[in-house]
Formats: C-alpha cells, structure tokens, sequence
C-alpha cells in the first residue's frame, strides 16, 4: 500500500493484490474464483439507519449493568459519575482519529484498513493480529447472557447466573445471526426499531430517576449525594487500588463502545464520507449525555450497597426501587433485554462484516467461504463463525460472575488494538505529512490523550489489586494474559500461514480487489506458484 492518495483513487485498487491464503487451487497463475459484492441503493444505510447502528452497539448491557462494577471499583458516587463524563470525553476522542481514518480510508474493516496502511511491514503481521483479536474475542456473548438474565428476572425474579440464562442467550445469538442471513433487510430495520426502543428505555430510566430525585420511591431516600466524592471502603465497594480504577474504566469503554461501528460497514453506507460524519457526532453525544444522567437515575434510588451487588441486574432494581413490585413493573426488565437484543443484532452485523473483509482478502483459511455473500447477498458464512465463537465463550465459563469477565476479556485487547492505531496516526501526522492528506485531520492533543488512555488501560490491569487478587471470581491476571495471549496468537498465525505454509505447498492464494465499470467490488482469487 503505497501513499494516501492509492486510496482515494478507485484505480488504484483496480490492480492492487490484497493478501494471500493458503487455501486450495488448481493451476498456477490462473483465477480460481471470483465474486461479485454489489448492494442495491434499498440495502444502503442512510444518516438515520448509521445513527441506529451505532446506537444499537453502544447502548447495549453497559448501561443497565456496568455501573454495578464502576461503583464497587470507585466506592464513590461522585468520581463515578466523572468517569462516565471521562469515558464520554475519550469516546469523542477515539471518534476523532476514526473519522480521520474513516474518511481518507472509505472502505468497510475499520481498523484492519487502517493497521494495513500503518504498518505495512512485516505484510499482513497488523492486520492478523487484528484477524485475531475480532474473530475469537469479538463476541456478542455478554449482551446474549445479559438478555437471558434480564428475561429471568423478570419472568420469576431470578437474578443468579444460571446455564438457563445463557440457554437463553443462545436463542437471542442464534435469532440475531440467522435474522442478518436470510433476511439482511429485516435485520437492519430490526436495529434501526430497536434503536428507537432503546433511547426510550434510557430516556424512561432519567425521567423515573427525577421522579425518585423528587422523593416518588418505593425505597427511603438512599442519601446517595451526600458527600457524593467521598470514597468509602466496604466489604462490598471501594478499596481497589489503581487495578480497579482501569477495571472501571474498562467497564466505561465497554458501555460506550460501538462509536466505530459505521466504520465496519462504510461500503454498504449511502455516500459514506457524509454520512460518517454527521451520524458518528450525533449518536456519541446522544449516548454520553443520556449515560450521566441514568447514572444519577440509579443514585438516586438504589442505595449503594445493592448497587455494588447488583452485577449486571442495577437497571431491574432500579425499576423495583422506584415503581414497586407490581405486575406492570415486572414486564420493565423485558424491555431491557429487548435492548440487549438490539445491541446483539448491530454487534453480529458489523462484526460479520469485518469477518468477511478478512476473507475478502484471503487472511483466513477457507478465505472464498468466510468472504462470501452467499445465499442471500449477506455474509452467512462469517454470521455463522461469530455466533460460534459468541456460544462457545457464553457456555464456557462455569456459573458466577462470568458477565464482569465477559466484560473485561471482550474490551482489554481492542486497547491495544486502539493503541497501535492512534500511535501510528502520530507518526503520520508528524512524519508522513507530505503524504498523509486526509479530509479531517483530528487535533494532536486529542490523538496523544487518546493513545495514552490505551497505554494507561493495557499495562495497569496486570498491577496486582489491592486485598484479595481473586475479588472478581478469578484471578486478576486471567483477562490481561488471555487478551495479550490471543494477540501472539494471530502473530503466530501469521508466521505460518505467510512464511510456513506457502513453503511447504509450493504455492499460495493471492488475493484480488477489483473495482468493475458498475462501480461494483469484485474479488478474484488467484493460485501463485513459489518462486
């Protein structure tokens, strides 16, 4: 990948090879398959429809059941609800530098598109640890287990984690997968519906918390905002140490993650470069502001002890504290799930997506099948991988607190991915400025914040915790080694799939992006013998 400009120029692409596989072919030198990607202005999503798709990723579990995990980490009301102020100050930052990618590099992949042009040598090392990363902790397990949970807990109460629960979850991933397979436009109108739903559901939790503000609780007052930034220690919250102040600023990036998500899927965007960047600003904002304030909601009517033990179930007890026990309130949970499905039907869109880009060009095994959009011109096959991958993390763990973990495994390693983005966006703005031109150029201070954010969140979790270092049910180190762990291994697959591999076969699979005269994305496949 040569200069900015190769991207800006659909010549460019016409010949340009993309990747190699290590996939089956016949003759040397000939095209083994190729295939055809064209959507229909009716299949495009407009401003509105990537509003919703990026609602519907960032307004998902986190905020009906992180600020459980944020309170018990702080032991403060008040440094709580600045870091949710925090978290939404660095999504805007984070916004910034993908806007800059976004809109020089205007391809679906996100940050795979942006690693490549980073760091182009070792080829293809970026973009498999990446490959890595998204395939195997690019879940939608904890949305699918905070649905089965919610749906329990509203149909008899039931607040444990249970194999029900995920059983439950299961049937939510497979709904969601299946739905974005063999009926792509259903899928889509879905989220945009849902998308609807949720802001309503956010905007009914800050409504009721003024009400409870206003002494209407079925709860005595909790006195949540006296001496709100006095931090307290209990056997229950605060006393963590720096550890958990990165666990709780994980849980933040977790809440509000989904701010990238119109970036996975830029070429099925009606003109993508505008639509980009109006619907980003304007979904982040909306979330950030809607977040602090269903966080003084829940202060306002839970008292601190059960919202450090309330885990993924706060935003239930929050509508029992204010509403009662009534047949009517019990049916509020459901519409929390409902949000939960609406956060797993864009996760498994976008995500699918970023799967068939990898296949496009030819950085998996079997690149032709994940890359397809067989039968019903949507990515099946790359669905079907991530909803394997979501159940089989969904079942694993054994009953307990496995959302926290889910939590924590799922965001830890995209900090690093995060990192090594806006590190090599400084390098390009300070040394590759006669080449690097793109249309929206974010400003250094928020580039350097940003990077440090992600320094600050992949080296403090391995800082053993203050008190008991298997507080959370686990060790403190699991989530840090298992996310560093997959990184090397997309690393290690690298080696073998670009070094090992084409030297034991004799050959390897060259991949080919094609712009044809429709303006339609062809990908051609080519067997290339080792010299």
């Amino acid at each position: 990948m040569g200069s900015f400009d190769k991207f800006s120029d659909p010549e460019a692409v016409k010949t340009a090879p993309v990747a190699i596989s290590d996939d089956d072919g016949s003759v040397g030198g000939e095209v083994q398959a190729a295939e055809k990607f064209a959507f229909g202005e009716d299949r495009k999503i407009g401003i509105t429809g990537a509003v919703f798709l990026i609602l519907n990723k960032m307004i998902g579990t986190g905020i009906f059941s992180t600020p459980s995990a944020i309170f018990a980490a702080t032991g403060s009301v008040g440094v709580s609800l600045f870091l949710w102020v925090i978290g939404g100050f660095l999504t805007c930052c984070g916004l910034s530098v993908w806007l800059e990618f976004g809109l020089a590099i205007p391809r679906s992949g996100g940050e795979k598109n942006y690693l490549e042009y980073i760091y182009k040598h070792p080829k293809y090392l970026a973009s498999c640890v990446l490959a890595a990363q998204m395939i195997f902790l690019g879940f939608s397990s904890g949305n699918s287990l905070a649905f089965g949970r919610y749906i329990l807990y509203a149909n008899n109460g039931e607040s444990e984690d249970s194999y029900k629960a995920r059983g439950i979850g299961v049937a939510c991933a497979t709904f969601a997968c299946a739905l974005h397979a063999f009926l792509p436009k259903w899928g889509v109108r879905l989220v945009n519906v849902l998308g609807v739903f949720k802001v309503v559901i956010v905007l009914f939790i800050v409504f009721a918390g003024f009400a409870a503000l206003a002494g209407h609780r079925h709860v005595p007052d909790p006195k949540n905002f006296e001496h709100a930034f006095r931090i307290e220690t209990t056997a229950t919250y605060g006393g963590g140490g720096a550890y958990a102040y990165s666990n709780a600023l994980l849980n933040i990036v977790y809440s509000y993650k989904g701010w990238e998500n119109a970036n996975y899927v830029m070429n099925e965007l009606k003109d993508p470069r505008r639509t980009l960047t109006l619907a980003a600003p304007i979904a982040v904002a909306g979330v950030t502001i809607l977040y602090v304030l269903a966080n003084v909601a829940y202060f306002a009517a839970v008292p601190k002890a059960e919202i450090a033990t309330s885990e993924v179930l706060v935003a239930g007890i929050f509508f029992r504290n204010v509403f009662g026990d009534s047949a009517g309130v019990k049916a509020l949970p459901v519409f929390v799930a409902l949000s939960n499905l609406g956060n797993v039907l864009a996760v498994s869109f976008a995500h699918a997506r970023l799967n068939q880009e990898l296949g496009k060009e030819g950085l998996l095994p079997l690149s032709k099948f994940w890359g397809s959009n067989k039968p019903c011109n949507a990515p099946a096959a790359s669905l079907f991988l991530h909803w394997l991958i979501t159940i089989i993390i969904l079942l694993a763990p054994p009953p307990g607190p496995a959302y926290n973990f889910l939590v924590n495994l799922y965001t830890y390693p995209g900090v690093w991915i995060n990192g090594f983005v806006s590190g090599g966006l400084i390098w390009l703005h300070f040394f590759r400025r006669d080449t690097w031109k793109p249309t929206w150029r974010c400003w250094e201070p928020i580039l350097v914040i940003f990077f440090l954010l992600n320094v600050f969140l992949a080296v403090v979790p391995f800082i053993p915790p203050v008190g008991d270092w298997n507080a959370q049910g686990y060790p403190y180190y699991v989530f840090p080694i298992v996310g560093v762990a997959v990184l090397l291994l997309g690393a290690s697959y690298w080696f073998m799939w670009t070094k090992f591999w084409p030297w034991v076969r004799g050959h390897k699979i060259e991949a080919e992006r094609i712009i044809d005269e429709d303006g339609n994305e062809v990908i051609r496949y080519k067997k290339i013998k080792r010299a």
